[in-house]
């Protein structure tokens, strides 16, 4: 079904707020949720709002949270998040960060110990909307790992998300590469099983390491595993994730050790750069327009709508979207309402958002 913006936004904040997050944090998170599903990331979007209550009901996610500062060093920053909502804890250190990278033209902020911090790309959008060059990296400690690694048969870490952002010049938007180290995020997956479809072909493997694309896989004994994106090549950017997200955090790379039911915690590395650090920003902005025009001015192949940069799938998103509301699966639905209904969200909140189950 397709919902508006503003009513699933509305349920979200519903949600969150009787499963017991104070009512400021649940509107800045649902309207996350809600923005990844307007670009298309629905696998981000408000399907994570079940989680979020599992995690506060099990202790694993603590709704009233905030950042702590563990180690300041000017432009370098060690940053805890107490195991608060992402969506709260990376805005706050990111405003640190930015404020660090203004004095200093650069900064390094290291954060550790956040529950799951949504869509990278937020973190990226923030920085490059301030004015800075920002790079990502990032792991994830969860119940159990999900991702195979390249010439391995079984998981051994997560889904380890890589980002660059680069701010807007005057005649183009914000460059903005936001992805998953494996082949699909673990959301897609679970997009594809509430709606019974397939994988994409080379996305998954089963327990006996052989290539699936019944997304079952990921949810049903025997567990299988996600694969990684142009195989060695995520594999490479994967293990970055871990190393510099996770252990260079403090938080560390992914372990048995750190598993725990309802734990989706996530460790950020971002670097912020001045991109009128050397004074040429007119040229960086000048090359790199003339090079996009360049880049985009290749023929569209058969089939295809023609190049897209990044970020330019998610803004067409957006405006279809914000008209003409978000698709969203009976499966996703189903999990709504039943959340809703365990944390004791009144049937009317419900009522002509999910029809009247």
């Amino acid at each position: 079904m397709r919902i508006p913006a503003e009513d699933l936004t509305d349920i979200a904040i519903s949600i969150l707020s009787h499963a017991g997050a104070r009512r400021d944090a649940a509107t800045k998170v649902a309207t996350r949720l809600v923005h990844a599903n307007l670009t298309g990331h629905d696998s981000h979007g408000v399907g994570m709002v079940p989680a979020y209550v599992e995690g506060i009901q099990a202790g694993e996610l603590l709704p009233d949270a905030e950042i702590a500062v563990v180690k300041d060093k000017g432009p370098f920053l060690l940053v805890d998040g107490q195991q608060g909502f992402g969506h709260v804890i990376a805005e706050q250190a990111m405003d640190l960060a930015i404020d660090r990278a203004k004095s200093s033209h650069f900064a390094v902020l290291s954060l550790r110990n956040s529950f799951h911090l949504g869509r990278l790309g937020d973190w990226g959008a923030m920085a490059a909307d301030a004015g800075f060059i920002c790079i990502l990296y990032a792991n994830v400690q969860s119940p159990r790992p999900l991702v195979a690694p390249f010439g391995g048969s079984d998981a051994r870490f997560v889904t380890n998300p890589y980002c660059t952002a680069i701010p807007a010049t005057s005649k183009n938007p914000m460059f903005l590469l936001d992805m998953a180290t494996s082949t699909i995020a673990m959301g897609k997956a679970r997009v594809a099983h509430l709606s019974g479809k397939t994988a994409p072909e080379g996305a998954l493997i089963n327990a006996a390491g052989e290539p699936t694309n019944d997304p079952a896989v990921m949810f049903d004994e025997p567990i299988g595993a996600l694969t990684t994106f142009g195989q060695h090549k995520g594999f490479g950017l994967a293990l970055l994730g871990d190393m510099l997200g996770g252990s260079f955090s403090g938080g560390g790379a992914y372990s048995p050790e750190h598993e725990a039911p309802a734990r989706i915690f996530n460790n950020m590395m971002a670097i912020l750069i001045d991109p009128d650090v050397f004074g040429l920003v007119d040229e960086f902005n000048e090359d790199l327009d003339k090079y996009t025009d360049w880049v985009k001015a290749s023929p569209a192949a058969p089939g295809s709508p023609g190049v897209l940069f990044p970020g330019d799938p998610e803004r067409r998103s957006a405006q279809d979207r914000l008209a003409n509301g978000i698709y969203v699966d009976g499966g996703t639905v189903a999990q709504l309402v039943e959340t809703a209904k365990s944390v004791g969200v009144p049937h009317e909140a419900l009522r002509g958002i999910v029809d009247d189950r």
